[in-house]
């Protein structure tokens, strides 16, 4: 099996960001793989390893679409366990959902992959789009926001559990597909593929590449392409201005719950 693994380079989450002359002001950031991508990474290498000795069948293809220091993110993908990787040359300013979709399609197309399994959104941009449009163009059954993934026996079709609303919902794509996946995909149990035993529990997070990984990623092909060689797309959003929302008052600390009541009632017209 042949898995396609897109990945985005966005600033750590975890750090606060501040805005500058109505822009976000990236300069100091801490760069990291898109969290959810990393999650679709480790859901890709649990579902060809046997998790116990770590033995993998198949292949696993990470893609990005940036400037050249997204080539560390990239190696770290390689150090994890990928297989190879794609850097197509672009800057974020002519990017959108549309144009990376493009780009996504166009390598499709090429790599012919059995599952495309990516992150159900980037945690800077939050539109949560590329996946389901992906799917769409390329005419593929698609399975979003997994929480558990179970291969077929016969290898031929995926068990998706799909968190909505409501719960969870199965489906049962077949190859090939476009399957993104939520936070709860790495849970220890979440990803079945008949090999690994039943009696083997990963860690409840996507894996630190080792130290052997880190030097073998070193040696893995790592192609670079120019975005005009997927795709003549423009982005259809642009972004005009950033600003932040106004500042907060400051709370009040009220003596019983009826006094609560009656300032949400009559200030606050929460209630």
């Amino acid at each position: 099996m042949k898995i396609l693994v897109p990945i985005k380079r966005v600033p750590d989450p975890a750090l606060k960001t501040k805005v500058k002359d109505n822009v976000i002001d990236l300069s100091a950031a801490n760069w990291i793989i898109n969290p959810f991508d990393e999650y679709a990474l480790e859901t890709a290498l649990r579902l060809l390893e046997n998790g116990e000795t770590k033995a993998k069948e198949g292949e696993i293809v990470v893609v990005t679409i940036g400037g050249e220091d997204a080539g560390t993110q990239l190696r770290r993908a390689l150090a994890m366990g990928a297989d190879r990787a794609i850097r197509v040359e672009a800057v974020d300013a002519s990017l959108d959902a549309h144009v990376v979709m493009s780009v996504l399609a166009a390598i499709y197309a090429q790599e012919k992959p059995d599952l495309v399994l990516m992150g159900k959104q980037a945690v800077d941009g939050d539109a949560g789009q590329v996946g389901q449009l992906l799917a769409g163009v390329l005419g593929l059954p698609q399975a979003t926001f997994a929480g558990n993934i179970e291969l077929a026996a016969d290898k031929a079709s995926l068990l998706v559990g799909r968190e909505v609303d409501a719960g969870v919902e199965y489906k049962r794509v077949g190859f090939p597909s476009v399957v993104t996946v939520d936070l709860r995909i790495v849970a220890p149990k979440s990803v079945k593929n008949g090999v690994t035993p039943d009696s083997f529990t990963y860690h409840d997070e996507p894996r630190i590449p080792s130290m052997k990984g880190q030097m073998d990623a070193k040696k893995k092909p790592l192609e670079v392409k120019a975005l005009a060689d997927y795709t003549t797309a423009t982005p259809m959003v642009k972004e005009t201005t950033v600003t932040l929302p106004p500042p907060r008052t400051a709370g009040q600390i009220v003596p019983d719950v009826a006094t609560l009541v009656k300032k949400l009632v009559e200030e606050a017209k929460a209630l």
